[in-house]
Parts: structure tokens; C-alpha cells; sequence
């Protein structure tokens, strides 16, 4: 079933569709391609708005309008991740006397892949994975990358693999 077009008067087919209001809700009406483009001409989504609304609509439109954390939250899921990391630095190379375990660690494909993930190669030790995993997190990180949702997906399959192979090397004490 075809659309008329909403404008007063007008019987052509509406196949076009036009925002009642500006808050991006599901509400609209159906315009002839003659008055879509006469509505087009004059919408200013700003309308009304002062230039600080504007500006603070602007700064919160980076982000899609959803709130973030900064890296230091206490909250923050990275955060949270980022210290547990620095806190078991040197537990798997080191028994509780300090001394130096030898192991020789079979890796799996998944955790060949997960080096492949971090950039390092087969066997890296593991201060050198912390290492790496810390700068690939600064790299990575969506505040740092002004929350593009590209980066957000890059860091969690990094974190994957890191924790990928925490597992593996935690199991090899």
C-alpha cells in the first residue's frame, strides 16, 4: 500500500520519510519528493538551541550520547583488567622462594593465534606479554581513539588473547 504525501493539500505518494520531531524517535510522516526537499531546505536540527547546547550536543555526539569512563575510573572495566595485570607480574616465572621455574609450556593453537593477537612470537616470556599487552591496551583503548567502536573491538580481542594465554601460562607453574 502506498503512502500519500502528509503535506496540506497535497495527493501525490508521500515515498519519502521526514522526522515529526528531532529526538530520533520512530515518529514521521510520508513526503512527495517535492516536499521532502522543501523540508529538507528548511531543517535545522539546532533550532532553538543556544551555542552551548549546540557545542555540549556536539562533544556528546563522539561518543553516541552514552556516558564514558575515563581510563583511571576505579569502575572502568580496563582498569580493572590493567591492574590485575600489573599485580601478578613475575608469578609465573617464580615459586614462592623466589627461585626460577623451568617449564616447557606445549602451546595449543588457540594460544598460537593468541600470540599471533599480541603481536609477539611463540614462547614469549611472559614479562615481555605484560609488556605488550599494556602498550596494545594505550593503543587501543576507545578514549584514547575517540570512542570509534573500530578500536573498542580491536582491545577486546586483544584482551582475549591476552587472557588466552594467562591461562595457558598460569597452568604451566
Amino acid at each position: 500500500m502506498e503512502n500519500i504525501c502528509d503535506h496540506k493539500n497535497c495527493k501525490k505518494i508521500g515515498k519519502y520519510k521526514a522526522p515529526i520531531e528531532k529526538d530520533n524517535s520512530k515518529k514521521f510522516k510520508w513526503l512527495c519528493l517535492d516536499h521532502v526537499k522543501e523540508f529538507n531546505h528548511g531543517w535545522d536540527y539546532f533550532k532553538g538551541m543556544s551555542d552551548q547546547e549546540v557545542c555540549e550536543f556536539l562533544k556528546s555526539d563522539i561518543t553516541w550520547h552514552k556516558p564514558t569512563q575515563s581510563f583511571s575510573s576505579p569502575n572502568n572495566f580496563f582498569n580493572i583488567l590493567w591492574k590485575n595485570t600489573l599485580n601478578e607480574e613475575g608469578v609465573v616465572f617464580r615459586n614462592r622462594h623466589e627461585k626460577k621455574i623451568k617449564t616447557k609450556i606445549n602451546f595449543s593453537d588457540k594460544d598460537k593465534e593468541a600470540f599471533n593477537i599480541i603481536e609477539l612470537s611463540v614462547g614469549t616470556k611472559w614479562d615481555k606479554i605484560q609488556n605488550q599487552f599494556k602498550k596494545l591496551v594505550k593503543k587501543y583503548h576507545p578514549d584514547m581513539n575517540a570512542g570509534n567502536k573500530k578500536f573498542e573491538e580491536k582491545l577486546k580481542i586483544i584482551t582475549l588473547a591476552y587472557t588466552q594465554l594467562k591461562l595457558s601460562y598460569k597452568g604451566n607453574k
